[in-house]
């Protein structure tokens, strides 16, 4: 377990960029039906920043649209990082453009590096990839063959031809292919079986199929699941106004029905980081002084969001009148 120790306990910085990346694509190429792997590289040559299974970046798109890859190369490889990006014509358009007008030679900025999802130390693994999750799961795996952990794998997908790197695993005994339109969808308690509590389940893809593995693993073990999620989920019913302290600004600030945290930090002057502005990023983690946040976001794990210590400023708000926030 040496490797993913070492991965686990890499210093956070080293998941943090100062300024813009300024990245050259260095190739492209079709892995599946609607999905391209891009290959990036540094322009200026220098090497990129570590990271570990589990990392995204941020991409700084035109009309200001920023949006969120999953790394799927070697870790090792400290030239080059590639992203998987699936055609999505119901998107707000990130995808569409990076298909339609990112060739190599074009440049692309990454404005944020970051660690949601990360790979923790385990006995055993069982992965589960729907579509395009597959992405963070490419690395994950790896990491568990190198350190000799047993694993296997369950990846989803309409249709074979849709799949990205399914010839990287479709001749593995350890994964098993379902495509819908061959054999329908999976069995998840099943495929599971039994309760372990040395196992970590580590999973990404459609909300559908997310939700029904939280159901399938309801007798598991707390923390037994592991997920990221495409999206936020839908918002509820707005919980009203409620008064938001900022301890180092020392400003006290009403937060409207339909504003958010951010938004209302950013107009009272005080400078906050953000990316995707969905919950999904991770860029406005905030720490939490004093109240109960109403977490809105898909970062934070359960234990997480019990703890009630950071909170996600762009969508997350506050179940009582008041919250005191480190800024």
């Amino acid at each position: 377990m040496q490797d993913l120790q070492r991965l686990r306990t890499a210093p956070l910085d080293v998941l943090t960029v100062e300024a813009p990346l300024l990245l050259v694509v260095r190739r492209r190429e079709e892995i599946a039906d609607g999905v391209v792997r891009f290959h990036l590289g540094r322009a200026d040559g220098e090497r990129l920043p570590e990271w570990s299974p589990g990392t995204h970046i941020s991409l700084q798109l035109p009309s200001d649209v920023q949006r969120q890859y999953s790394l799927c190369g070697e870790p090792s490889d400290a030239e080059t990082w590639s992203i998987a990006v699936q055609r999505d014509q119901s998107s707000r358009g990130g995808s569409v453009w990076l298909h339609d007008h990112v060739a190599p030679g074009a440049e692309l900025e990454v404005t944020h590096v970051r660690n949601n999802f990360e790979l923790e130390v385990a006995q055993k693994y069982i992965f589960v990839a729907g579509g395009i999750g597959i992405t963070p799961l490419v690395s994950m795996v790896r990491a568990a063959r190198a350190a000799g952990a047993p694993w296997r794998m369950l990846y989803g997908g309409r249709s074979r031809t849709s799949m990205a790197f399914l010839n990287d695993f479709s001749a593995r005994a350890e994964v098993e292919i379902r495509a819908e339109d061959e054999c329908g969808r999976p069995d998840l308690v099943g495929y599971l079986g039994e309760p372990r509590s040395d196992t970590l389940i580590y999973a990404c893809g459609p909300e559908g199929m997310l939700d029904a593995l939280r159901e399938a693993t309801s007798d598991w073990p707390a923390g037994s699941l592991r997920v990221e999620r495409f999206t936020a989920p839908e918002a509820g019913e707005e919980a009203g106004s409620f008064v938001v302290e900022l301890a180092q600004s020392k400003k006290e600030l009403e937060v409207g029905p339909e504003q958010s945290i951010l938004d209302a930090v950013r107009a009272s002057g005080v400078d906050a980081m953000s990316s995707c502005e969905e919950g999904t990023c991770g860029t406005c983690e905030t720490r939490v002084l004093a109240g109960v946040p109403e977490h809105r976001d898909v970062v934070l794990s359960e234990a997480d969001r019990a703890s009630n210590r950071y909170m996600m400023i762009c969508v997350s708000r506050c179940r009582g009148e008041r919250l005191v926030l480190d800024l």
